[in-house]
């Protein structure tokens, strides 16, 4: 369609145009090669979006007519029928990308969920006894090996594990935590929130920037349901800072006789791993006597999203009692994915080798700069201006927000096209692929691509600028 400038369609005129429109049948029955449904909805949108131009002024191109029409909706529909959770290429060197999925999952955890998910499994069922039971038996044998606890279960996401420990443990009662841990957690959503909503009073001590041992004492009394420990995942506080070790808060918390909750977020089980010295480790919360110790799968240990509760069996059983343990529960894939997961860390060097987070993370120079070395040379071929620069990628997910992972990208000149034209362009690529911009060039990481994915990304770049 075409506007013409300073022209509208006279009432006569627009009628006619409107009613020169073919019915919705009409155009359906063009895209015979598509499922009713899905031709009469396509013509449809298309007819509408035609009559909306007219009313808005446009007038039809000599070529227009029920043809480009039909093209339309065949695009509507072509549209239509493509899966919205799609596949996408992540060249923006963010590890754990949360709008991107966070954590890709390991070969072994794919397999696992295409394992169960075409059939039924044993996810409630005993195979030795006959019997139910319990889909917690898949994961918490795993989960007390690697981390040294009693007991164990498994919810949907680490939120929901602070959500069922507080209600738990200290549903009516306060819990006590210092106000340097009332986090945000993203979304918007809020540490005092989610625990506001199991039931439990938050007491506040200390104060944002320094909170003493002191200060948790002050507060403990007939009243106490808890101490919640938080860890600040997403941010850091220095300079004139003071907290207490998980170490002497449980040791607070026994001689009181109250349970500690141990959120801290991502955590670190592997071992090994200098770019994970910042994150709390889950065996030294575990070892430190935390009654329950909350952290996610779907971030640093690279699982599916999920979250791990592991600590004293009592703590442990009435979380497992709860009603609300029904309603938090975690599904059969995500439960295949993440006993694959963990099974993997029972081999320290299997687990950094096979983990695609852990993987990113330990990413050798030699390995990142041969990849984006191979994307310079296709962009090269194709007559693309490209070059390899250094920069840095992050971790993301709400983790080591301080690190930065340094190391070799390719930059990409867009031409006349301009940076922000050829990001959007490749987000509507067949498989969308998501970069970052820098000083109006286009920052291909090689961190977050494997082999075929790097060639994949210079594919579509070169697609893209053709």
């Amino acid at each position: 369609m075409a506007r013409v400038a300073g022209s509208r369609a006279s009432a006569p005129d627009m009628n006619e145009l409107l009613r020169a429109l073919p019915a919705v049948e009409e155009l359906a029955a063009r895209l015979a090669e598509l499922p009713r449904g899905v031709a009469v909805s396509a013509a449809r949108a298309a007819i509408a979006a035609r009559r909306d131009e007219l009313r808005a002024g446009a007038t039809p191109e000599p070529a227009a007519g029920v043809e480009a029409l039909v093209a339309d909706a065949r695009a509507r529909a072509e549209a239509a029928e493509r899966s919205s959770l799609r596949p996408v290429l992540n060249a923006t060197g963010v590890i754990v990308h949360t709008n991107l999925g966070r954590a890709p999952l390991a070969a072994a955890a794919v397999d696992a969920v295409a394992g169960v998910a075409g059939g039924y499994s044993n996810l409630e069922y005993d195979l030795e006894s006959g019997r139910r039971g319990s889909r917690q038996d898949h994961a918490e044998g795993l989960l007390r090996e690697l981390t040294g606890a009693r007991a164990a279960i498994v919810v949907n996401n680490c939120a929901a594990a602070a959500l069922l420990a507080s209600a738990a443990l200290a549903a009516g009662r306060e819990v006590v935590v210092s106000r340097g841990q009332l986090i945000e957690i993203g979304g918007s959503f809020r540490v005092p929130d989610v625990v506001g909503q199991s039931g439990a009073r938050l007491r506040e001590v200390g104060t944002t920037n320094r909170t003493r041992l002191s200060d948790y004492e002050r507060a403990l009394g007939p009243d106490t349901g808890a101490i919640l420990r938080a860890h600040p995942s997403n941010f850091r506080t220095v300079g004139f800072v003071e907290d207490v070790e998980i170490e002497a808060l449980c040791e607070l918390a026994r001689s009181a006789g109250v349970p500690v909750i141990d959120d801290i977020g991502s955590g670190a089980l592997a071992e090994r791993v200098p770019e994970l010295a910042d994150e709390p480790p889950v065996r030294r919360s575990v070892a430190a006597g935390a009654s329950v110790v909350c952290f996610s799968g779907d971030k640093l240990l690279g699982g599916p999203q999920a979250g791990l509760m592991v600590g004293a069996p009592e703590a442990i059983e009435r979380c497992r009692r709860h009603p609300l343990a029904r309603a938090l529960r975690i599904d059969k894939l995500s439960l295949a994915a993440l006993e694959a997961t963990l099974r993997l860390y029972r081999d320290p060097a299997r687990a950094l080798r096979d983990v695609p987070v852990l993987a990113m993370l330990g990413a050798s120079e030699d390995a990142l700069s041969g990849r984006a070395e191979a994307i310079r040379g296709a962009l090269s071929r194709a007559g693309i201006e490209a070059r390899v620069i250094r920069a840095s990628a992050k971790v993301g997910g709400g983790a080591l927000p301080l690190l930065e992972l340094e190391g070799p990208v390719c930059a990409v000149e867009p031409g006349g096209i301009g940076v922000d034209r050829l990001t959007r362009r490749l987000r509507d690529g067949d498989r969308p692929l998501v970069a970052r911009a820098r000083e109006g060039r286009l920052l291909l990481d090689p961190r977050t691509l494997d082999d075929d994915g790097a060639n994949a990304a210079a594919r579509a770049v070169i697609a893209a600028l053709s």
